[in-house]
C-alpha cells in the first residue's frame, strides 16, 4: 500500500504542482496559504509565470525540477500511466492528486468524514452530485458539491468546512486517491476515456477501485447498469445494489426533480440511497424528499431544452461525450420524432451500443454526422440498424442543425448528443452548446 500522504503533511516538504488547471490552481492556493512555494510545471504552459511564480515546461527542465521535490501533485488531466510519473515513482517521489491529499487530511477526523461521500460513474455522476447536494440544502443542512463541479474542497476561499462533502469523482482522480470515504456510489459504467487508462479493462479496475479503497464502508450502484453486474467482483464486499422501481429509493418523489428520462431517474434513487447512508433522516420519507426536490435547475448541457423554434424542441446535451448517455437521451425522447447529432473527437469506442437504441426507436429518427467522427458513428449505426435508417453527414454544426430542424416535424425534437467530446473543434462542451444555441437560432425564432 502506498504511503499515506495529507496537504498538513506537506508544511516542510518540497512540492512540485504539475498542471495547472482549475485543481492545480486550488492546489497553489492551498500551498501558498500554508507558507509552502512549490515548482511549477505544465507539459505546454501557456505563459512564462503563473502566481508569480516560474512555470517549467515537463520535456524542458520540468521533469527533473520535480524529481528534486519530495511529493509530486499532479492535475487529474496527467495520465497516472504516463512514462514520467513511472520514473518518478522509482525515484521515490510520490505523486498524488489533491483530493487524495484532502481526504486524508478529513479521515483524522472521523466525525467529519463520516458527511463526505465521493459519487463516480461514466455518466450520471454530476447530475447525481448536483441533486444531493440541492436535497441537502433545501432540508436545510450546511452541504457543497465540489470535485468536478464546484470547488475543489482543498481550496482555501471555499471557507469553512460545511456539514456535508458531495465530491463527483472522475476515473482520472480515483487512482490517485489512498483512502475514501465511508460512503460512495457509482452510477454507470460503460467504456470511455481509453486514451487516459490505457485499456478499457484498466478504465473499469480504475474508477471502480474506489469502491474498495480503505475506509470505505458501503458502495451505492445502480441496479439497471449490465456493466457493473458483470464487473460486480470489484464492487467490493459492501456493494448495495439501487433500484429506481424500489420505492425505497425512487418512484413519485423524483419527478418534482423536473428531470427527463429513466437515467435521471435512476441518478435521483442513487442520490437519495447516498443521503439514506450518511445518515439524513429526511431521505427516509417521500413527502420530505418531494419537497427537497422542488426548484432543482439541473445541470447545463445535460437534456437541457433550449425552447422551441416552431412547433421543434432544441435540446442542448452537448456533456455527452460517449455511447451512454447519448442512449440516455434518445430514450428520454422516445416519444417523440428525433434528428440526433452526433460526433466530434474520435476515442476510438464502439458505437454499437448505439446502433442499438437507434434500431429499438419505434418513432421516426434521423441521424446527423458532424466531424470528425461522425460518419463512424453513422456506419455503426447503419452496421446495425442497416440501410432503412436515414444517416445524414453535416460539414458543421450549422449545417447539422440546419439539416436537423428542417427535417424535425410536428412535436419533434433536434437533439444534440454527440457521444463524443468537443476537443479539437472546441475549447470544451460549453463552447459546442453555446455554437449549438447559435445554430438554432438561425433556424427561426424561437417561441416565446
Amino acid at each position: 500500500m502506498p504511503p499515506l500522504i495529507s496537504w498538513s503533511a506537506l508544511t516542510n516538504a518540497s512540492v512540485g504542482l504539475w498542471g495547472l488547471g482549475v485543481e492545480g490552481t486550488a492546489s497553489l492556493h492551498r500551498l501558498q496559504a500554508m507558507g509552502t512555494v512549490p515548482v511549477l510545471v505544465e507539459d505546454d504552459p501557456a505563459a512564462a509565470t503563473f502566481g508569480g511564480l516560474e512555470v517549467l515546461a515537463t520535456g524542458r527542465g520540468g521533469l527533473d525540477a520535480l524529481l528534486a521535490c519530495d511529493v509530486v501533485v499532479k492535475s487529474p488531466g496527467i495520465s497516472r500511466y504516463r512514462p514520467e510519473v513511472e520514473r518518478l515513482e522509482r525515484a521515490g517521489v510520490p505523486v498524488r492528486g489533491g483530493l487524495g491529499l484532502w481526504l486524508e487530511d478529513v479521515a483524522v477526523h472521523p466525525d467529519a468524514l463520516e458527511k463526505v461521500t465521493c459519487i463516480t460513474g461514466t455518466k450520471g455522476k454530476s447530475t447525481t452530485t448536483a441533486i444531493a447536494g440541492h436535497l441537502l440544502t433545501r432540508m436545510g443542512y450546511d452541504a457543497r458539491v465540489g470535485g468536478n463541479i464546484g470547488q475543489p474542497p482543498w481550496e482555501p476561499s471555499a471557507g469553512p468546512a460545511p456539514a456535508f462533502w458531495v465530491i463527483e469523482t472522475s476515473s482520472y482522480q480515483v487512482p490517485d486517491l489512498t483512502s475514501g470515504p465511508p460512503v460512495v456510489a457509482v452510477t454507470s459504467l460503460s467504456p470511455d476515456h481509453l486514451d487516459w487508462h490505457g485499456s478499457l479493462e484498466r478504465y473499469y479496475a480504475d474508477k471502480l477501485s474506489l469502491c474498495t479503497k480503505r475506509g470505505v464502508r458501503v458502495c451505492m450502484a445502480d441496479a439497471h447498469n449490465a456493466a457493473l453486474h458483470e464487473q460486480a467482483a470489484a464492487l467490493g464486499p459492501h456493494v448495495q445494489w439501487v433500484d429506481a422501481h424500489d420505492g425505497a429509493f425512487g418512484e413519485s418523489w423524483a419527478r418534482a426533480l423536473g428531470l427527463p428520462g429513466a437515467h435521471n431517474a435512476r441518478n435521483a434513487a442513487i442520490a437519495r440511497a447516498v443521503l439514506m447512508a450518511l445518515g439524513v433522516a429526511e431521505a427516509d420519507d417521500d413527502t420530505q424528499m418531494a419537497a427537497a426536490a422542488e426548484g432543482f435547475a439541473g445541470l447545463p448541457s445535460r437534456c437541457r431544452s433550449l425552447g422551441h423554434i416552431g412547433a421543434v424542441e432544441f435540446i442542448d446535451d452537448s456533456l455527452s461525450t460517449n455511447v451512454l448517455p447519448a442512449q440516455a437521451a434518445l430514450e428520454a425522447y422516445s416519444d417523440r420524432p428525433v434528428a440526433l447529432l452526433v460526433g466530434g473527437h474520435d476515442r476510438g469506442l464502439d458505437y454499437t451500443p448505439l446502433g442499438q437504441a437507434v434500431a429499438r426507436r419505434l418513432l421516426p429518427i434521423l441521424v446527423v454526422t458532424l466531424p470528425d467522427n461522425g460518419p463512424r458513428i453513422g456506419r455503426a449505426i447503419r452496421d446495425v440498424v442497416g440501410p432503412g435508417v436515414d444517416v445524414v453527414d453535416a460539414a458543421d454544426l450549422d449545417e447539422g442543425v440546419a439539416t436537423a430542424s428542417r427535417w424535425a416535424r410536428e412535436g419533434g425534437v433536434v437533439l444534440l448528443s454527440p457521444a463524443a467530446p468537443s476537443f479539437g473543434r472546441y475549447a470544451d462542451y460549453r463552447a459546442r452548446a453555446r455554437a449549438f444555441a447559435d445554430a438554432a437560432a438561425k433556424c427561426g425564432p424561437w417561441v416565446k
